[in-house]
């Protein structure tokens, strides 16, 4: 079982489930012919699809368009359903970087005849993850610089005050639909900006006092 670790109290966590939100920042959700969403677009990924930083992106066979979308992640040390938006934060044990690499070409196809997204966005390496800062050192996760850059230059550059949904606000929806357990891993949506990366690419993506991560694609 795929583990994060959890700083700096060095505590491991296995991961169960990956949920992922998408159009959660507007521009993202422009760029992409949407509008943004009202209630939160959930999605999943298996724990098999994390990677740690350092370790390298294979790009899938399936696919000739994989995109790269940075995020802010939150991850659960106190499990619950139906968690009310006053005690979300009681619920997450830290904040985290992730990558959610998306097979850009396979999933526009499944939109398009309504089918789910799970190739897409589930492939072996599409997870990558930093180690996790546990959350008293953060004040405020809605204002966090998040960037992204690819072979030293910048495609993703946001706030996560711009996300539409706030962080309490995930919480309580999601746990709405799924139990939340400890280990648990929340993709809170991306900033626009994203783009496909080639064979030998080297992704650089960072939140400031968060973490940071570096991976080459293969």
């Amino acid at each position: 079982m795929k583990t994060v670790l959890l700083q700096p109290s060095n505590q491991r966590f296995p991961v169960g489930k990956i949920i992922c939100l998408g159009q959660n920042y507007a521009a993202h959700a422009k760029e992409m012919g949407a509008t943004g969403a009202t209630l939160p677009v959930l999605f999943l990924k298996p724990s098999s699809a994390i990677i740690s930083n350092g370790v390298d992106i294979l790009l899938p066979q399936l696919s000739s368009n994989v995109h790269h979308e940075v995020e802010l992640t939150l991850l659960i040390g106190v499990g619950g359903e139906n968690i009310p938006e006053t005690s979300a934060y009681d619920h997450i044990a830290g904040y985290g970087v992730g990558l959610d690499m998306t097979m850009r070409d396979v999933q526009l196809e499944a939109k398009k005849n309504g089918n789910p997204w799970a190739v897409a966005k589930g492939f072996d390496t599409s997870a990558p993850l930093s180690d996790f800062i546990e959350r008293v050192y953060i004040a405020d996760p809605h204002a966090l610089e998040i960037s992204l850059s690819v072979n030293g230059v910048r495609r993703q550059h946001s706030s996560t005050g711009n996300m539409l949904l706030s962080v309490p606000r995930i919480i309580a929806y999601v746990s709405s639909a799924f139990t939340l357990e400890p280990g648990d891993v929340i993709y809170t949506g991306t900033p626009e900006g994203v783009a496909q990366v080639k064979a030998g690419d080297v992704i650089d993506a960072e939140i400031p006092g968060v973490g940071s991560l570096h991976h080459t694609v293969r």
